[in-house]
């Protein structure tokens, strides 16, 4: 009995792919976050898939945290060699697309919104309204620059030329994030404008790589057999919702439906 050897019928290994859903505005705090998806996105590479596809539903958000999000998935592509494939739902617009752009290639749906690559500043100017109701405005500062762009104070030219500024210097960031992913797949025209594409007219100017959704690619791809593994952050449970995180939770979702307004989702 010692002696005898059995052997296990030959069985090729079924091919894996993780799948990571990166839905919703892009924030720090609420929404997608560097801190929120870092274990996720070590979880998700961590299993030695022969691919990691992305799932993208964004209009976008905060700036650096997409900058984050980004460097965190090409970081852990590169060490651990494996193909990142992105696939856009409804929209993958502003930082939404920079997380697309992260991946080594970009499938959209024929009805997606991909591109915005822009930066934009918003705010409401308040001074001749409170002036009319007689409230006269107090604000104290150490510092020249402190209070610029105080929307209860007239707007100061030196204010929105510095707030410029520093647009273009997030704007040139971005740039060069889409040109060292994208390359000369970028159509050769001017495509930072911060405009929008819509499916196949987002293939043909270069920021998508063709229409195409998860599954029926990823058999394609891996074999009908192929398995795809979802990862995801966890969902918090009741009692740690309650209390100001239902007001918090509130406002991010306001925020989060007018980004997508932006875009007709």
């Amino acid at each position: 009995m010692g002696g005898m050897n059995f052997k296990l019928p030959f069985r090729k290994d079924r091919k894996t792919v993780s799948v990571v859903r990166l839905n919703g505005l892009i924030a720090s705090g609420r929404g997608l976050n560097d801190a929120g998806l870092a274990p996720v996105l070590e979880k998700a590479f961590g299993k030695k898939p022969d691919a990691v596809a992305l799932v993208i539903n964004s209009p976008g958000g905060s700036p650096v945290q997409s900058s984050l999000i980004g460097a965190r998935i090409r970081r852990l592509a590169d060490e651990k060699d494996i193909p990142v494939i992105a696939f856009v739902e409804d929209v993958a617009a502003s930082g939404g697309y920079w997380l697309a752009a992260a991946a080594d290639e970009i499938y959209v749906d024929p009805s997606s919104v991909v591109g915005s690559i822009g930066v934009i500043s918003s705010g409401f100017g308040f001074h001749e309204l409170i002036g009319r109701y007689g409230v006269e405005r107090r604000v104290y500062t150490a510092g020249t620059s402190k209070s610029q762009m105080d929307p209860f104070q007239p707007e100061k030219p030196e204010d929105v030329e510095r707030l410029k500024g520093i647009l273009d210097d997030i704007h040139d960031t971005f740039k060069t994030h889409i040109k060292s992913r994208r390359g000369d797949k970028l159509a050769d025209r001017d495509v930072f404008t911060g405009e929008i594409w819509v499916g196949q007219k987002g293939v043909d100017d270069g920021l998508a790589d063709g229409i195409g959704h998860l599954v029926p690619m990823m058999k394609a791809r891996f074999g009908d057999k192929v398995r795809l593994k979802v990862f995801g952050p966890k969902k918090r449970g009741l009692l740690s919702r309650l209390g100001m995180t239902v007001l918090d939770d509130a406002v991010h979702g306001i925020e989060e439906r007018a980004a997508f307004a932006r875009f007709g989702m």
